[in-house]
């Protein structure tokens, strides 16, 4: 797979369109690779200039924010804002909510300015720019249900975006009863991904779940590498899995294009 790197391009004297921003998920979680390696095919596709930090790359420390360590947080942020303005990035693209919410909203105060997209925002781009064409009838008539990431949803307000782009593949989008503003996280946020759930009578992921297959899906679609593991967990939970997928946005996309 053609994945150039920050320092290949500054070696070149060049600036690629957009820094992809893998993320910790992206990089080191075998599910979740998945959706990286189907988000960069689709920029091949569409021939975007893109790079990625590789080795340059460290947490944004979203993680250890959201756990209460916000000295963590300020010292791996600034890491990462040093190695940024160092490349002088305008525009970057990520597939992790987490981390667009984080340098979109949490990096300015630190001296980090940039131009943070979520990859369904940027894929809307290239379908509506005609850079990505010819979406194809895989999913044609599939039921789809499309789960709202919490930090893309309801603290960044991006509810049209993964919508737009499900709606091209000629599914049969149907909506959970609680979606957009009204969505219930998938139990993975705040760092609740790392610990065990409090004690209760339900794990977030099984009632979420349990939104889910109220519609009756055969697909599950996801915008967030953490959502898709609660949902995928949900899914095994409820012993779905044969009848259910979860499946990220770009990976559908990138399968109804065949790459």
């Amino acid at each position: 797979m053609k994945v150039p790197t920050m320092a290949e391009y500054m070696a070149e004297g060049k600036q690629p369109e957009i820094l992809f921003w893998v993320g910790s998920a992206g990089s080191y979680d075998d599910r979740a690779k998945k959706i990286t390696k189907a988000f960069v095919k689709i920029l091949n596709k569409a021939n975007v200039d893109f790079a990625v930090l590789g080795p340059e790359e460290s947490s944004t420390g979203d993680v250890a924010k959201r756990a209460g360590n916000e000295f963590l947080f300020q010292m791996q942020a600034m890491m990462n804002i040093e190695v940024l303005n160092g490349y002088e990035i305008k525009r970057i693209v990520t597939c992790d909510p987490h981390s667009f919410n984080c340098i979109k909203n949490e990096y300015p105060s630190l001296g980090g300015k940039y131009e943070v997209v979520h990859h369904t925002q940027f894929i809307k781009e290239l379908i509506d720019s005609g850079r990505l064409q010819n979406v194809g009838d895989t999913y044609k008539g599939k039921r789809i249900t499309f789960h709202d990431p919490c930090y893309l949803g309801r603290a960044n307000e991006v509810y049209d975006a993964p919508r737009d782009v499900l709606s091209v593949l000629n599914a049969n989008l149907t909506e959970m009863k609680r979606h957009k503003a009204t969505a219930l996280c998938c139990g993975a946020g705040g760092a609740q991904m790392f610990k065990e759930p409090e004690k209760g009578d339900k794990d977030i992921n099984v009632l979420r779940t349990e939104d889910a297959l109220e519609t009756n899906p055969e697909i599950i679609a996801t915008g967030c590498p953490y959502c898709n593991t609660m949902m995928t967990d949900g899914v095994k939970y409820k012993e779905k899995e044969d009848s259910i997928i979860v499946q990220d946005i770009a990976e559908l996309i990138a399968n109804a294009q065949n790459l």
